[in-house]
């Protein structure tokens, strides 16, 4: 599927399907709190450790975003 075919799906699937939509945000938020902590200087063990959570949780999301996509990509070229 072409960037901007991805794009528009997911554009789509976040106005109409509540749990992606949830899953984005979440993986919005597991974002912003990875960026937030690899701004600092340095990180204290627990900081690492939950840096290490993140990063798992929003890998996690990502491949479930991906795959509800492929799947609804898959539905509607059948």
């Amino acid at each position: 599927m072409e960037q901007n075919a991805q794009e528009e799906l997911k554009a789509h699937l976040i106005q109409t399907d509540e749990h992606f939509r949830e899953l984005v945000e979440q993986h919005r938020e597991y974002n912003r709190l990875v960026d937030e902590l690899e701004q600092k200087a340095a990180l204290s063990t627990q900081e690492e450790v939950e840096e290490h959570r993140l990063k798992k949780l929003k890998l996690h999301l990502r491949d479930e975003i991906e795959r509800i996509m492929g799947q609804h990509h898959l539905e509607h070229v059948s």
